[in-house]
């Protein structure tokens, strides 16, 4: 059960596909110091502390979880010193920015670092995952006041941060919010309200813990319009920096889940004695606004998460492959061999590979389009860099979230029935995953979203313009004279006419039939994260090709994989548009009463 980072996989992938190169000269970052010769550094080093460090507590946390017992939350053995490594190694700051004790480097270099410790422990990474979107919230809107107060303990990981949204009647509906902020003669608010599923939103790991919460104020509109966004400290924090009184905020249980045990995923009650001391975060009434900056960067996150625990399970699948001895190799051989020799067990195993490289590709790419967002110079190039961003970052964590159950399913199976036991692993890959699908709005929220946000508001112009860059994808891979890069085309073209025929589809009849078209939303989300994927696969096949002579092991393989991608995975495209073009009137066919 141990992890080996694949750094040179990601390494190929920042500079060859996402565009590296570009990234770094943008001033702002080579300002804070990146260049190409600063990211291998940088992965080495993650690569070594969570192999190292974070790893090992991946198998405990299964096996002893975080426990509650009088409102205290006691993390797994061992959690809080890593936690402690981690923010003095300085991993909690990479991204964010050098004014307040960050390292001000491109969310390209960050990835495969949040890849890493991920992948090392998906419970354990969950505390700094939800820190990061907690500062970009702040950053993006707090008072100047606030920064300075909570964002350097944050952003050195002395102190951890929550999101507050969902309540027991108020679940991925926002509107129904009923926590309420009462505002007080200081120009603090006193918060009271029940939250429901607050990861780390109570824990032993850290100092203080900064809460970021939505309630309404009085008089405030009904609806989403009428929710604000509140610091609300498990500290208060004094003048001169120092932690003080204890807040009105108290954990009342934990869950008892069905993996990622080992972080504690909280009920907390704001207000039950006075009420909790809350700061409001920017403006009234726009605080779900705010919360969508931290959403968005946790969404990206949690698909970053699905392409890491699929990495590990992965890389256990090839690891008992290869040691498992049994029955002869169907060509003949004197006894018994390595699963590994099997057709079929390749067949699983390079599905896992394609759909974990595939997605990798996909979100650095991404990264990458953030990066433009924030530190281009030119205006053009940010704007369609952001289009493309949000555009991506619901097919990143949908797609990559729904590939990680099956490759982690792949992974029990390669196992056979020792694949159902405990012990060997894979069977926490596989509960682990589970959860990728749901927090942070489940899969269907980010395919609703990519069709009514990202694809019909304007008119298909960024998914138009991601197929015109398939399309000169395709035109590299005509003009190669190789099988392989002939093979990819053909299933490659085939793959981008559904897609264009799907977007067509859905443009020609979301006023007519909404609900029709709605109803093939997660098979269009699919179909986005299949042709993307498969796209940047055979993009990955071209540089291969023209770098083999450098590394031939390393760059066959990756030829090899971006064919089976293509001839194996990348035909399911046409199956997906066929189920939302004409799937829809079936679905919704049948009454309430009827089912």
């Amino acid at each position: 059960m141990t992890y080996l980072a694949p750094v040179k996989e990601m390494l190929f992938v920042m500079n060859e596909l996402a565009g590296l190169a570009e990234v770094v000269a943008f001033p702002q970052y080579s300002e804070a110091g990146a260049d190409l010769d600063l990211a291998p550094a940088i992965l080495e080093e993650a690569a070594k502390f969570n192999q190292d460090v974070i790893a090992p507590l991946n198998w405990e946390g299964d096996k002893n979880p975080s426990t509650w017992k009088d409102g205290v939350v006691t993390t797994t053995p061992g959690f809080k010193e890593a936690l402690t490594q981690y923010a003095a190694a300085g991993w909690q700051g990479v991204i964010h920015p050098p004014q307040y004790g960050g390292q001000g480097l491109p969310k390209l270099i960050a990835t495969p670092c949040l890849e890493m410790v991920n992948s090392a422990n998906l419970s354990f990474a969950l505390c700094p995952l939800l820190t990061d979107g907690a500062i970009e919230a702040l950053l993006t809107a707090a008072s100047d006041p606030l920064k300075e107060e909570f964002l350097p303990k944050m952003i050195s990981g002395e102190w951890s941060g929550s999101m507050n949204l969902t309540e027991p009647q108020a679940g991925s509906d926002l509107a129904l919010v009923r926590s309420r902020a009462e505002p007080q003669p200081d120009g603090s608010y006193k918060v009271f309200g029940t939250k429901i599923f607050i990861t780390y939103g109570e824990h032993d790991m850290t100092a203080n813990i900064v809460h970021l919460v939505l309630a309404r104020t009085p008089n405030a509109p009904e609806g989403v319009k009428g929710i604000s966004l509140f610091v609300v400290p498990k500290f208060m924090v004094n003048a001169d920096g120092s932690l003080g009184n204890r807040n009105d905020v108290q954990c009342v249980s934990i869950e008892h889940k069905l993996g990622i045990k080992a972080s504690p995923t909280a009920v907390l009650q704001f207000g039950d004695h006075g009420g909790a001391i809350g700061y409001l975060v920017g403006e009234e009434n726009r605080g779900l606004e705010y919360m969508f900056v931290m959403m968005n960067a946790a969404r990206f996150a949690v698909g970053m998460q699905g392409i890491s625990i699929a990495e590990r399970a992965y890389q256990q699948a090839v690891s008992y492959a290869k040691d498992r001895i049994q029955s002869r190799d169907l060509t003949g051989s004197q006894g018994p061999v390595a699963i590994i020799h099997q057709p079929d067990v390749k067949r699983m195993l390079m599905t896992m590979r394609a759909y974990t490289e595939a997605s990798r590709a996909l979100a650095y790419y991404a990264a990458a389009a953030y990066d433009a967002v924030h530190a281009s110079p030119d205006e053009v190039h940010r704007a369609e860099n952001q289009s493309i961003y949000e555009f991506l970052v619901p097919v990143v964590k949908g797609f990559s979230t729904e590939m990680s159950i099956e490759v982690a399913s792949l992974g029990v199976q390669v196992h056979g029935g020792m694949g159902f036991i405990e012990e060997t692993g894979a069977a926490q890959y596989y509960r682990d995953a589970r959860i990728l699908t749901i927090y942070e709005g489940t899969t269907a929220i980010q395919a609703n979203d990519l069709i009514g946000r990202k694809t019909v508001r304007d008119g298909g112009a960024i998914a138009k313009v991601l197929i015109e860059r398939i399309l000169q994808t395709e035109k590299d891979l005509a003009a190669s004279n190789t099988a392989n890069a002939q093979a990819v085309l053909r299933q490659l073209t085939d793959a981008r006419k559904a897609l264009e025929d799907s977007v067509a589809f859905i443009l020609a009849n979301i006023k007519t039939n909404i609900k029709d078209v709605f109803a093939g939303s997660v098979a269009y989300l699919r179909l986005c994260g299949l042709v993307f994927g498969g796209w940047q696969m055979a993009r990955a096949l071209l540089v291969a090709e023209r770098l083999s002579q450098q590394d031939p092991s390393f760059y066959e393989a990756k030829i090899t994989t971006a064919r089976f991608f293509a001839e194996n995975l990348l035909p399911q495209a046409q199956a997906l548009a066929t189920s939302l073009i004409e799937g829809g009137h079936s679905c919704n066919a049948l009454t309430a009463e009827q089912f």
